[in-house]
């Protein structure tokens, strides 16, 4: 390119990139559309001639060196319309002016890795790729209604303020990944919504400060076993994985600051399109400052696939999607302090674990009986395990629920039961029949008073036996000596003052069995209760 003197436009300029100078020095719109709806989308096979064209290498010269401004104005490339022959290679360079191309068409990948930017906006343009690891922006990166053919690179960027990159469709690189943004760092909003992906989104570790909404995104990956995979995600408020509500009005496409007309979370019975992701999802190790959200969305796995919340923390899990229809969800480890879920959220027998899953507060919506709970405790405990039934009595408990509270421990005993040797396994069926393992305690009360009645009754029929000590004895009671019989701690000073033969013997000798046996069920109940308590 030939040398000029500052300010002035090099010799070898076509009329495009003229007007494209020019406008650079004014901050103006460098404009080349053709003001036609099917001639200006970018997206389309339609061939943009030499007319709409600009070359990448005086793109960048503007961005790297460009000339000053006109006095009085402010320096920035602003494009509409235009196609960028050849490949855009920022990489290393620092950008000092406001960038903002839209509904531009790229010819070569975009290569920005190590670059420093304000604030780029990249909005409804054809992209080949998005080549940017460790990009630095003061500002944001907006890339909304982009499509992207072979991926995004984002490895270790830093976003100084938000990352916009809804409505956007991307594509898989040569590793299969979508978009791979490892170690990214937005320090404000990261919104995604109605974002379509077809590779793995990778995440790992990255960082949000603010909140992450991917609201109404559909996450594809018939590739690999993750859509989206972002183990360690650290997200400072609410990471929104919802439906969006569409009855709302698309955002002017000559907009080129946000919102872009998104919508919010729908409420019941609004036109919605719900967050879809046909592929595995991790968020093993995440930390999320208010809630995760998954409020109407869908779940498309293989059986080998997982929705993976392995050890994630966060105040309140919002698991109020579809019922997955194959694959697992796995909780095992997460740390909750708020549960919000439904009865048709969780799969079936077998394909959930919560292994040392901890929550305080269960708040179901809609009707959640507690057999459909205790159904859910069985599905995530193949092989007996004791912890999640305490866990869910315990938060029972605490909520004033006793009787239900109650109800988990007693099956949990008696799901215990059925691992149990024959004869420790017999002794559990007598304690259930008896005194419901000490968590129905009316039933012992019942149980003695039928064999104090059966006894009183067997030995009402039995005229005076012989005394023992014939000159002392006290007078024959049939109720007290009954008594006596089934209590075998307190001694009412009758059992051992008469002498019986024959069948009374048996008699006897059974309600003395029966009461022992009566007593060590309670007594076993009670410990029970006492070490709940």
């Amino acid at each position: 390119m030939a040398e000029t003197r500052v300010g002035e436009a090099p010799a070898d300029l076509t009329g495009p990139e003229l007007g494209m100078w020019s406008a650079y020095r004014t901050g103006s719109v460098c404009d080349l559309s053709a003001r036609a709806a099917d001639q200006d989308d970018p997206h389309t096979d339609r061939v943009w001639g030499p007319e709409r064209s600009v070359r990448a290498q005086v793109v960048a010269r503007l961005l790297l060196h460009g000339p000053p401004p006109v006095p009085g104005r402010v320096a920035s490339l602003k494009l509409r319309g235009v196609r960028i022959t050849g490949r855009l290679d920022l990489s290393g360079g620092t950008v000092s002016p406001y960038v903002e191309i839209q509904s531009c068409r790229f010819d070569s990948e975009i290569q920005l890795s190590e670059a420093r930017f304000g604030t780029l906006r990249l909005m409804n343009c054809a992209i080949p790729r998005l080549e940017a690891a460790r990009l630095h922006t003061e500002g944001d990166l907006h890339m909304p209604r982009c499509r992207v053919a072979r991926g995004i690179r984002l490895t270790d960027a830093q976003i100084g303020t938000d990352l916009l990159i809804s409505q956007a469709v991307v594509q898989r690189d040569n590793k299969g990944r979508a978009i791979a943004a490892d170690g990214m760092s937005v320090a404000q909003d990261f919104q995604g919504e109605l974002l379509e992906t077809y590779g793995e989104v990778s995440l790992r570790g990255a960082k949000v400060g603010v909140s992450m909404n991917l609201r109404g995104a559909r996450l594809r990956n018939p590739y690999g076993r993750r859509a989206l995979n972002a183990p360690q995600l650290t997200v400072e408020r609410t990471l929104y994985l919802t439906s969006i509500a569409l009855g709302y009005t698309p955002g002017d496409s000559g907009s080129s600051t946000p919102p872009y007309g998104l919508g919010q979370t729908p409420t019941r019975g609004q036109r919605a399109q719900r967050f879809e992701c046909r592929g595995g999802l991790r968020l093993d190790d995440g930390r999320f400052g208010d809630a995760v959200d998954f409020y109407g969305a869908r779940f498309l796995l293989a059986e080998d696939q997982e929705v993976s919340l392995r050890r994630i923390q966060t105040p309140e899990l919002r698991f109020v999607g579809e019922q997955p229809e194959h694959g697992r969800v796995v909780v095992s480890g997460a740390k909750v302090v708020k549960l919000v879920d439904t009865s048709t959220s969780w799969p079936g027998p077998g394909r959930v674990s919560m292994e040392g899953f901890a929550y305080e507060n269960l708040v179901p919506r809609g009707h959640f009986p507690l057999s459909r709970r205790l159904a859910w405790v069985e599905a995530a405990t193949p092989e007996y395990s004791p912890e999640p039934y305490e866990r869910l009595a315990a938060v029972l408990r605490a909520s004033g629920e006793d009787a239900d509270a109650r109800e988990v421990l007693l099956a949990k005993q008696r799901r215990r039961r059925a691992t149990l040797p024959p004869a420790v396994k017999a002794w559990g069926y007598l304690q259930d029949w008896t005194v419901v393992y000490g968590y129905r305690p009316g039933r012992a009360a019942l149980w003695m008073a039928v064999l104090w009645a059966a006894g009183t009754l067997l030995f009402s029929w039995h005229r005076e036996p012989p005394a023992i000590k014939a000159d002392e004895h006290p007078q024959w009671d049939p109720a007290l000596y009954a008594l006596d019989l089934l209590l075998p701690v307190i001694d009412l000073g009758q059992q051992d003052q008469w002498k019986l033969q024959g069948g009374w013997q048996w008699g006897a000798a059974a309600l003395v069995i029966l009461g022992w046996i009566l007593a060590t069920t309670v007594a076993a109940g009670a410990s029970r209760l006492l070490r709940r308590g």
